[in-house]
């Protein structure tokens, strides 16, 4: 292995990590909740999706029960109050398993498990997470997450619902409307923000509590198993001891809850692709025109290895995050973990915008391997494609997700010089000049203007997933064949990506002679490797993936 390579880019180095983590690195017990996930999708939500898409409500609350029973809801709660306290990899795992067929529960479940849960554990107190983690973790209860407002979307910030103090009732009264709230009509218990004179606030809103309503369902493209509706708090009496954390700090509630809730999110689209890749071979290896098999025919061997090495690509990156935030938190106290979540600002939205395009992209690719069957409904990958257009919606935008990579990444830079490396791995070669290029690039304080943000975001997002794919590899040995040739695809492709956004960057930044000598750098390509033939690579990948009729590493 690369001896840099071996440890830390700049943007990472902050963070002391001995080693990566990989899938297979997964403990023989994690393998169990990974299967017990499993057939929870296969018993309790495959036979019931037809069910849950009519918005069968008690159907739902059963199979969130059902979820509490075997544990699923209590992955990152503390077991002092009921749950199982495993780590942000564990609760992705769960994640990945029940997006893998999960369908609209799969949101559900993420938003329950994650937004609806995770203030509770970070910013409740004693008496709090007495009350409500024992509820949620057994399913008995339902949770929910309440920021988005019909003017403050993207801008989450500046929501108009208002908390002001009541003297007389002793309590805080809240009065706004919160819109598409995910299990709006299941939740028993609502984390909800409101503006006070201090500023942004979160409260704990329960269900019963006299004011509170909640509209009628929205019609949506997608993800209609998922209860979605509008809630309404006219002059809704909450106690002061209802109140999350401290007044005016509620926006750091927010933003930390969704920095995880974004890379949780990104394991839920790893299984859904994972899902719609295997109901693509299934077709293929079923279907036959001009007397052959769908699976038969080049093009779409080529379709089934890109859409298996995207997921590899996004799974060793989400994998490789989760587990150095857990790591992370093991070495801090209780007191710092907030402020360690802080430092993955972008490694989390990295996840996210990659999670969700690879998923867009399978989806959209197993559709058309479908071909006109994919357009019906009767076919598991017509909901697939409109479920997953969501997703690069919610848990912020992917524009604002890419801006928030480049804005943390500028205030993590540190101008210090990349030495040139004599390296022999050609992939190793791909990865370090793609970094020594981009912090080239980023000396000039690229980050001027939206374009330029998105520019950058998507480099270190490349950059990423080439580094983790490689690291994955490196680490299982020369036998990995198949993970070698997906490596192979990624770094090269990747650098390909990379070299294009940095040429479109500096021709923007600079349009004078440091600019064009900077492009006349990345362009000359010294000392890159020479171009290998990804087309056969590709073949070869989706042989394994055609053999063994599902996604394979």
């Amino acid at each position: 292995m690369s001896t840099r390579l071996s440890g830390t880019p700049w943007w990472e180095d902050l963070l002391d990590y001995p080693d990566i983590f990989t899938p297979e690195d997964l403990t023989e017990d994690e393998v169990m909740i990974a299967k017990t996930t499993e057939k929870f999708v296969e018993q309790q939500i495959l036979p019931n999706v037809e069910s849950l898409e009519l918005h069968d409500y008690q159907k739902e609350q059963e199979t969130f029960a059902a979820a509490g029973e075997l544990g699923l809801l209590a992955i990152e709660i503390p077991e002092a109050y009921g749950g199982l306290e495993l780590g942000k990899h564990v609760a992705g795992l769960v994640a990945e398993n029940i997006g893998n067929g999960g369908g609209s529960f799969s949101v559900s479940y993420n938003i329950h498990a994650g937004v609806g849960t995770s203030p509770y554990v970070n910013y409740g107190n004693e008496e709090q997470k007495k009350k409500y983690l024992s509820q949620l973790g057994s399913g008995a209860w339902v949770g929910a997450y309440a920021l988005t407002e019909p003017s403050a979307g993207s801008d989450a910030l500046k929501g108009k619902t208002k908390a002001v103090w009541n003297k007389e009732k002793n309590a805080w009264v809240l009065t706004g409307e919160k819109q598409w709230i995910t299990n709006a009509k299941l939740a028993q218990v609502y984390v909800v923000f409101a503006n006070t004179d201090a500023g942004m606030t979160a409260f704990i809103v329960e269900r019963e509590m006299d004011g509170l309503s909640v509209g009628p369902e929205e019609k949506k493209m997608g993800i209609n198993g998922t209860s979605t509706a509008t809630l309404i708090l006219d002059e809704v009496a909450v106690p002061q001891e209802n109140m999350l954390g401290e007044v005016g700090k509620g926006h750091k509630i927010a933003m930390n809850t969704l920095n995880l809730a974004r890379l949780k999110l990104s394991f839920a689209n790893l299984g859904t692709a994972k899902r719609a890749l295997e109901l693509s071979v299934k077709y293929g290896k079923e279907r036959k025109q001009f007397q052959q098999l769908l699976v038969d025919f080049p093009m779409i061997k080529e379709k089934i290895a890109t859409m298996n090495t995207a997921i590899f690509g996004v799974e060793s990156l989400v994998y490789q995050t989760a587990a150095r935030i857990d790591d992370a938190l093991e070495k801090s106290s209780e007191q710092d973990a907030q402020a360690v979540v802080g430092q993955f600002i972008a490694e989390c939205a990295a996840g996210k915008i990659q999670g969700s395009e690879v998923l867009a992209a399978v989806a959209d690719e197993a559709v058309q391997i479908h071909g006109g069957y994919g357009f019906m409904q009767e076919y598991e990958v017509e909901r697939i494609y409109r479920d997953a257009r969501i997703s690069r919606i919610f848990e912020g935008t992917n524009e604002i997700n890419r801006l928030a990579v480049a804005k943390d990444l500028f205030s993590r830079f540190r101008d210090q010089p990349v030495e040139k490396q004599i390296e022999t791995d050609r992939n190793a070669i791909f990865i370090l000049e793609a970094e020594r290029h981009f912090t080239d690039l980023l000396k000039t304080g690229v980050a001027k203007n939206q374009e330029f943000s998105r520019l950058v975001a998507d480099i270190y997002k490349e950059i990423s997933v080439m580094r983790a794919a490689y690291l994955r590899t490196e680490k299982a040995g020369s036998g990995a064949t198949l993970k070698q040739l997906m490596t192979d695809v990624i770094c090269e492709e990747g650098y390909e990506k990379v070299e294009r956004d940095l040429i479109r960057l500096w021709s923007a930044v600079d349009e004078g002679a440091k600019g064009q000598e900077m492009i006349g750098s990345i362009r000359a390509r010294a000392h890159m490797p020479a171009a290998e033939n990804v087309l056969k690579k590709k073949r070869d990948i989706s042989e394994y993936v055609i053999t063994a009729g599902k996604y394979q590493t």
